[in-house]
């Protein structure tokens, strides 16, 4: 009887630690205080320049929720294509995430220049007191960076966005702000794939992704759900790219993958034969996981918000995709 008693003390113990260890693997990822009205948001260009005057939709924007702006130093800078020196970049960077009044640092522009100042900011402050970064594109390189370090961004409109973005798309990037319930019921697809599946949302423009493989700033992709999105690439990189993230077993590993706008696609003299989405189809096939096509997210007016870092369940099945923040 004693035996008994004591390898059920055993087993419950057992059981304890492995509840225990669940729960803290599913709360490992740091989700940023969400905002309140008065808050502030900075808004820094941390890659192609731009001027004040073209931020006035976005500062409208903020300040029609409730919030309050500063712009960052490099806004007016110039330097070439850039909003000033790689330095200067970061160091307006490092200033709004070090700085405690600031809840909330948003994009002004893509283009390109993010990973060429990312290496100069320190997070060390950052992790302790995450707040949330907003963008998307060239912004790729901090969502995925800022990842890595088990802290959620946000995928959305870019300042400069702000003008001709849907209502669609301002609202959601209001909600995931603001820490309301993100679900999304999109369409169906003739290429999508069905299933369901419930994992970590990591991901962004596909060419950034590309550039990043190997370096410090690339996510763990294995158990999360893929998300992908490009504008005006050749169709023939996209294949490239694509051909990359299957050889380095990137398809194998992920439980889905969501495929956003493939925008103002190239193609040669000599056709390559299939648009962007059909080289998708062809490449992920094999795989037994659920896809899905044409999520409104992305260099289009319909750029809906995505929580990067935090779980999803995406279920794809023939009447459409639903897309659920846990």
């Amino acid at each position: 009887m004693q035996r008994r008693i004591t390898f059920l003390k055993a087993v419950l113990v057992l059981t304890v630690i492995q509840f225990t260890s669940q729960i803290q693997a599913q709360n490992l990822m740091k989700i940023p205080p969400y905002l309140t009205k008065r808050d502030t948001v900075a808004i820094v260009a941390t890659a192609r320049k731009i001027e004040a005057q073209h931020l006035q939709p976005a500062i409208d924007l903020l300040k029609s929720w409730g919030l309050n702006v500063v712009l960052g130093k490099t806004i007016g800078k110039e330097n070439n294509q850039l909003a000033g020196a790689d330095w200067q970049r970061a160091t307006d960077f490092q200033e709004m995430i070090d700085n405690p009044s600031i809840k909330a640092v948003w994009c002004a522009k893509g283009g390109y220049g993010t990973v060429r100042m990312i290496d100069r900011v320190k997070f060390d402050n950052f992790k302790k007191h995450p707040k949330w970064i907003i963008g998307f594109s060239d912004a790729t390189v901090l969502h995925s960076h800022i990842n890595t370090m088990d802290i959620a961004t946000i995928h959305g409109i870019m300042c400069v966005s702000t003008l001709y973005a849907t209502s669609e798309a301002k609202e959601t990037l209001r909600k995931a702000l603001f820490g309301e319930k993100l679900e999304y019921n999109i369409e169906p697809h003739e290429f999508n794939k069905p299933g369901k599946a419930t994992g970590e949302l990591v991901g962004g423009n596909l060419s950034v992704l590309y550039s990043i493989v190997g370096s410090e700033s690339e996510v763990d992709y294995k158990g999360k759900i893929l998300f992908i999105e490009d504008l005006d690439e050749y169709l023939y990189h996209i294949d490239r790219m694509m051909m990359n993230l299957k050889r380095n077993g990137y398809f194998k590993n992920v439980k889905g993958i969501i495929i956003g706008g493939m925008t103002k696609m190239n193609d040669n003299d000599i056709p390559w034969g299939h648009d962007a989405l059909e080289i998708i189809r062809d490449i992920t096939k094999d795989y037994d996981i659920p896809i899905c096509f044409n999520f409104p997210a992305g260099h289009m007016k319909d750029n809906r918000a995505l929580v990067m870092g935090k779980e999803i369940t995406l279920e794809v099945t023939a009447k459409g995709t639903k897309v659920v923040f846990e």
